[in-house]
Formats: structure tokens, C-alpha cells, sequence
């Protein structure tokens, strides 16, 4: 049975969310009987080509108000402008009905975005690139945005995080369809991995601190970041604000938006990523200079916030030599 996959384009595009799933379903034809190939078609908002971000033309099928076929799958791609525009409330219309038509519909990367102007987010859970989470969180408030998920399948709704998440959600959806083996083939063709380790906290810069800059507060974490090595208790970090540490923990989680436990784990696994990216010591070097107890701890650490250890992180992330 052919299954089809339509994906939306528009100005400006991030092409890799497109062409990532794409290449994703084209390859599976391969390892696929011809009855059960994917038909792809790219909708867009005009007849000829548009313009990706990275400034490469892309041509859609047909424009979205011809698109009226109940597609097995339709995607959104996400665009660098994406969170800031809005399409208006034809195609808001339309997209209401397509993906009520849709098997299955989702987003790529923050295409999220256009789907939560369509109030086709209320209620769900879901993710997009890990820079956008917090303003699609504002934009859509009934939404459980999953800011270090890969992918999150809410009943028939898929949603992916940054650009390259497009094809790790298209490879889960593939295995849904026709089984671990044909995806796991897949992957190989692409050299991609059928399950990447971790979710986006990896990529994202993981410590940002809120506090205004010539707060006390502030003071206190520029003195964290100074002293990783030492204990930092509450004790002495309100010291070192010159408050009682009562009142420092409630004005630190006030200003900060996090406690101040929180914020010195943070700011040691900030430094050990540094470190694992840029310098070959051994990982309990790492783990001392860092302030975790020892290599151990700095692992349970690594795995519960980042989902991968440090000796993965490395592997990932360190530059070449």
C-alpha cells in the first residue's frame, strides 16, 4: 500500500528540513516491494520555486489551497524566521483541514510554530529546536514543549527538534511503518544513526544565568563559576553575597529562576563539557577541576541531565587533533 508524505515549504526555509525526511522515505524505496513505496509531494505558497535560507531554490508540487487529498503524513519544516511569522488565517484555515484529513501530521524543528498558530498544539505534548522552546512555550501555554527531546509522538501528532532531528524522527516513523530492519538500513545508506544517544541538552549551551548583572546575585555566580572546586554550600555562597543564607536562597531562586543548587551543578557540568571538547586530561582530572565528587559522580551527573556520559560526550564533541 503507497503511503504519502507531503511536506510544506515557504520563503525562507531551512532546506534540511525538507530534504532530510525527504531523502529519509526516497531511500526506504529501496528496501521496499513497489506497491509499498512512499509517494512524496512538496506543498508551497506559490507555483514556482522559493527560497530556502541557505539561498538554494526549491520547487513545491502545488501550491497548499490545491492540497485537499488526505495525506498518510504531512510535515511542517521550520525557517530561521519562522517564530516570527505569521501566514494568516486562510492558510491557518487550511492547515486546520489538512491535518484533520492527515493519518499523521507533525513539524520539523520550529515548524511547531505554525502549527501552534493553527491552535493545533493546545494540549500537547511536543517538542522544537532547543532555542525556540521556551518561545514556543509563551506562544502555545497549554502545551508541554519537551525542550530535550529529539522527538515526541503525541497520538498521531510528531513533532522534532533542530534540523537534523527531522531525520531522526522520520527513521521512527519509517520503523513504525515497516519495522526496525528497513529503517536500520536506512540509516546505514545515510550514515546516520537509526537512534541517536541523549537528547538536545547536549547540543544547547546549558547554563544561562538570569540574574541582572550588577546584582548580588550575579556576584554569587560570577563566584561560583571562580571557585568550581570548592564546596559552594548554600553557606558559602551567601556568604559570599554577604546575606543570611535563608534570605540568599530565596532571592538567588527569585532572581536566578533557579535554586542555587541547581545553578552550581549547572555551571560544573558547563565546565566539564568545556574541558571534554578542548582538552584530552584523563575524566577524573576533569572531574576534579570541575568540583564533582569524583569521575563517578560527574558520570550519573552527565547522564541524568545530558542523557549520554562523558566519555560519549567527548566522543561527539571533542575537536580533532
Amino acid at each position: 500500500m503507497h503511503r504519502t508524505v507531503a511536506i510544506l515549504i515557504f520563503p525562507g526555509v531551512q532546506s534540511l528540513d525538507v530534504t532530510g525526511p525527504m531523502d529519509v522515505f526516497c531511500e526506504a524505496n529501496r528496501f521496499l516491494p513497489p506497491e509499498d513505496h512512499y509517494r512524496l509531494e512538496v506543498i508551497g505558497f506559490g507555483h514556482g520555486s522559493l527560497a530556502a535560507s541557505n539561498g538554494l531554490s526549491l520547487q513545491a508540487h502545488r501550491h497548499y489551497s490545491e492540497a485537499q487529498q488526505a495525506y498518510d503524513l504531512l510535515l511542517v519544516a521550520g525557517g530561521p524566521q519562522l517564530p516570527f511569522e505569521d501566514f494568516g488565517d486562510e492558510f491557518d484555515d487550511w492547515l486546520r483541514g489538512a491535518t484533520a484529513r492527515a493519518q499523521r501530521f507533525g513539524s520539523i524543528c520550529n515548524g511547531a510554530f505554525m502549527l501552534a498558530r493553527a491552535g493545533l498544539l493546545d494540549g500537547k505534548t511536543v517538542t522544537t529546536h532547543w532555542n525556540d522552546a521556551a518561545d514556543l512555550a509563551r506562544l502555545c501555554p497549554t502545551a508541554q514543549v519537551e525542550a530535550d527531546r529529539l522527538y515526541v509522538q503525541d497520538g498521531n501528532l510528531y513533532t522534532s527538534a533542530g534540523v537534523t532531528a527531522g531525520i531522526d524522527l522520520s527513521l521512527y516513523l519509517l520503523a513504525q511503518d515497516h519495522g526496525p530492519e528497513v529503517a536500520l538500513s536506512v540509516a546505514k545508506r545515510l550514515v546516520v544513526f537509526t537512534q541517536r544517544s541523549g537528547g538536545q541538552s547536549q547540543f544547547s549551551p546549558f547554563l544561562t544565568p538570569h540574574a541582572e548583572t550588577t546584582s548580588a546575585v550575579a556576584l554569587v555566580q560570577l563566584y561560583v563559576l571562580a571557585n568550581l572546586t570548592g564546596d559552594l554550600t548554600i553557606a558559602d555562597l551567601a556568604k559570599a553575597a554577604n546575606m543570611s543564607a535563608r534570605n540568599f536562597s530565596r532571592v538567588f531562586a527569585r532572581e536566578a529562576r533557579i535554586t542555587p543548587a541547581e545553578f552550581v551543578e549547572r555551571a560544573r557540568v558547563d565546565a566539564a563539557r568545556v574541558m571534554l571538547e578542548s582538552s584530552p586530561a584523563p575524566l577524573k582530572t576533569v572531574a576534579y577541576q570541575c568540583g564533582f565528587r569524583d569521575a563517578q559522580h560527574m558520570r550519573s551527573v552527565f547522564n541524568r541531565r545530558l542523557g549520554v556520559t562523558p566519555q560519549q560526550f567527548r566522543l561527539n564533541f571533542a575537536a580533532p587533533v
